[in-house]
Formats: structure tokens, sequence, C-alpha cells
């Protein structure tokens, strides 16, 4: 007989995480080895019990899901991490992926799909749902390389970290200078210098960067 897959469960609602426990307790290939409400909580679970795959979702308190993912990722290298989540946005996807997630799965999917899911990412797949261009995980995939380290972030003025963060928040460049009271070429300069210190060339991955930092926030 094969051995069950451990997994642990990360949801701060619990009607929606005994919903899922039940789901995958009904199958022969998962056994859920543990619960939690909240990051720290993920956190303390992967220490203690050596899931073989975390399910987790992304917005939760005391320490949200993104944040979880890259303390468990430093931590561990063979736990699998699959997101369960609402965000359907690339920033999202791509500051999750970089942050250390093998799947991203939408909390509309069916039960059939997360089976699917968590199947492929034990195997070491990367998986997204069907209802996100596949295009976002190739993109990151491709150029995951080329994605500067914290080493960049610290190249970075005050006034570009604040201007990076007007250009996440979906300010364009005349509303940027209009907000600090600067000239648009020099807005231009700054979006330019940016780029060129993280390799970063399009507002997604700037955006995406920007979230993964704590610039700004999405709900």
């Amino acid at each position: 007989m094969n051995t069950k897959s451990k997994i642990v469960l990360v949801e701060d609602h619990t009607i929606l995480r005994e919903g899922v426990k039940s789901l995958l307790s009904s199958s022969q290939d998962f056994e859920v080895i543990g619960e939690a409400a909240d990051g720290r909580e993920a956190i303390r679970c992967v220490e203690k019990l050596k899931p073989d795959l975390i399910l987790i979702d992304l917005s939760m308190p005391r320490m949200n899901g993104m944040e979880a993912i890259r303390e468990i990722r430093r931590l561990s290298k063979e736990v699998k991490i699959l997101v369960l989540t609402v965000h359907k946005s690339e920033e999202y996807v791509l500051a999750t992926f970089k942050a250390g997630a093998d799947g991203y799965v939408l909390k509309e999917a069916t039960h059939e799909e997360l089976l699917m899911a968590i199947k492929s990412v034990l195997k070491g797949k990367n998986y997204i749902s069907p209802e996100i261009s596949e295009k976002v995980l190739e993109g990151y995939l491709e150029g995951r390389k080329r994605l500067k380290s914290q080493t960049s972030w610290e190249t970075l003025t005050p006034r570009e970290r604040e201007i990076l963060k007007l250009i996440a928040e979906g300010y364009k460049n005349k509303e940027i200078a209009e907000e600090l009271c600067i000239s648009v070429k020099t807005v231009e300069k700054h979006r330019s210098n940016i780029m060129e210190k993280l390799n970063l060339h399009n507002v997604q991955a700037l955006t995406a960067f920007a979230i993964e930092k704590g610039l700004v926030t999405r709900e």
C-alpha cells in the first residue's frame, strides 16, 4: 500500500478549512496531519510535523501567507507549497512564486482541480489555475534568474522607493509628478533608473517586487 502524503492546512476560516480537510481525508492518497489559522502557526507546524505539502491561504491575520511562504521556504527546501486563494491578479501570482510557492489554485476551483493540483505539486511540478493565464507563470519562470535580490533593493534611493510605490499603486508618470511636485521628465528618469537597477522592465514585474518588499498591499 502506498504511503499517504502528509499535508498541513493553513486557512483562517474554520468552515473552509474543515471542508478542505474533509475532502482530503476522503482520499486514499492524503493525510491531514496539521492545521493552522495564520502564518505563524503554519511555520510551527512545518517545523514540528515535517509535512510533504502545505496548503496555504494568503490573506490571514498575524502573519499573512506571503510572509509565511518566504519563511517556510527558508526553513525547508523540500516541503511543497500550494497556495489556495481568492486573489487572481498577476501581481499576486508573480510575488507568490517568487516567495517560494510551487502552485497557485483559486478558491473557486472544483474539488477535482484541487486534488489534481496537489498531486501535480507533490510530483515536483508547478501548478497554476487555468483561470489565470499560464503566461504569468511562464514569464516568471523564464525571468526568475534576472530578478534582483536584496542587494538591488538596497541600491534604490528613498525617492526611487517612493516612486516605485506609486507605480505599484497604479499612478501614471504625470500623476506621480503632481503627487511629488516634480517634473514629468524627472519622474521618467527615476523610473528608468529603477528599472535598470532592478532589471525589471514592466509594470507587472515592478508591482510584484513592490508587494514582496511590503511597499504596497492588495486586498
